[in-house]
């Protein structure tokens, strides 16, 4: 990436200075937070290292491990791009995925609100700049993270689709899954970047089955009950249903909820919406957690970065506010002999876990 022009984060093999600090420990072979460790002082490296060796090695088969200098409250910006076996390669767009939690992300968007048209550019050059220099075939994500004062720096490519793409064709169009199909097949590229163009906003909400108050501790169990939003402007990618039986052997991650509509605030308020309707039960899940997030002001006015979280720890805590959608269902599960007892209300039933765990 040096070689080619593309800005890089300083990173060291081992022992970076005193003066670098903190810094973060990562994985050679992968990423998702997996091998990942921030060091504060010295004096905490050669444990970290170790802790990050072992972990590297049982997720990816690759022990191997690099340092690199830790940005405080940065972005996280992506670039999806496309490239061909005849040499064009093309961006398409950005994605903001900077709410996230254990170095995870959890809700993306696209266009990014940090982004004016000219930074944009000089990102997706470098993005291009990046598959160019290795030869890049395929579709894939150079990832970056942009500090507070606009400079922005290459932080990894994924050599896939990513979770979230689907963002990118809701605001264009384009279908990825067939353009990485007709890549393989050796076609030319269905766009040239001129073709592309980004119309109205999207977000996606990655729906877990997990207890954000318990630091995101994954839940298991049957899903009792599922009733995904519809509508306008929505759509779920999702491989469950009900009955299905969410283990400890996978991802915890049951759905993606994506909106689109016209403008930002106009996606917020319909996401909003779609997560105020979805009901899992059965297993615990962070729908109202997501819900509480995009409904707060600096989400809104687009102050976000990677620490927002650690910024707000009150956001975790759930309260009566998130009890309604659940309710909505109470109908539709008294067949089943399993609504609340004469004289008992929903929020007994509910703080009980007895919907939760039927």
């Amino acid at each position: 990436m040096q070689k080619a022009g593309v800005p890089v984060v300083p990173n060291w093999d081992r022992n970076p200075p005193e003066s670098e600090f903190p810094v973060l420990v990562k994985a050679v072979g992968g990423g998702g937070g997996k091998g990942m460790r921030l060091v504060d002082h010295p004096s905490q490296l050669s444990e970290a290292i170790a802790g990050a060796s072992r972990e590297a090695h049982n997720a990816f088969g690759d022990d191997r491990v690099f340092i690199e200098k830790y940005l405080r409250s940065p972005r996280h910006v992506e670039f999806q791009i496309l490239g061909d076996a005849h040499g064009d390669i093309i961006h398409v767009f950005e994605r903001e995925c900077s709410i996230q939690r254990r170095y995870q992300k959890i809700i993306e968007e696209t266009p990014s609100p940090a982004l004016a048209p000219q930074l944009r550019a000089r990102m997706g050059e470098a993005a291009v700049a990046a598959a160019r220099a290795a030869n890049y075939v395929n579709a894939g994500t150079v990832e970056f993270v942009l500090d507070p004062d606009g400079r922005f720096y290459f932080l990894e490519m994924n050599t896939r689709l990513q979770v979230e793409h689907a963002i990118t064709e809701m605001t264009t169009g384009l279908d990825l899954v067939r353009e990485q199909i007709l890549i393989a097949d050796g076609n030319h590229l269905s766009r040239t970047q001129s073709e592309l163009q980004q119309t109205g906003h999207a977000i996606e909400c990655r729906i877990y089955a997990e207890v954000p108050e318990e630091h995101f501790r994954p839940d298991t169990g049957i899903v009792a009950v599922y009733r995904p939003p519809t509508g306008p402007g929505i759509r779920l990618d999702s491989g469950i249903q009900e009955g299905s039986e969410i283990g400890f052997h996978y991802d915890p991650m049951l759905a993606k909820l994506i909106v689109w509509a016209g403008s930002r605030d106009a996606a917020i308020e319909r996401m909003k919406r779609a997560l105020s309707e979805f009901v899992v039960l059965g297993v615990r899940n962070n729908i109202e957690f997501l819900h509480r997030v995009i409904s707060c002001e600096e989400y809104r006015t687009g102050q976000i970065d990677t620490q927002f979280l650690d910024r707000r720890p009150d956001l975790l805590n759930c309260s009566s506010i998130d009890i309604p959608p659940a309710a909505r269902i109470v109908a539709s599960l008294d067949p089943l002999n399993t609504g609340p007892r004469a004289g008992q209300t929903f929020s007994d039933v509910w703080t009980s876990g007895a919907w939760r765990n039927s």
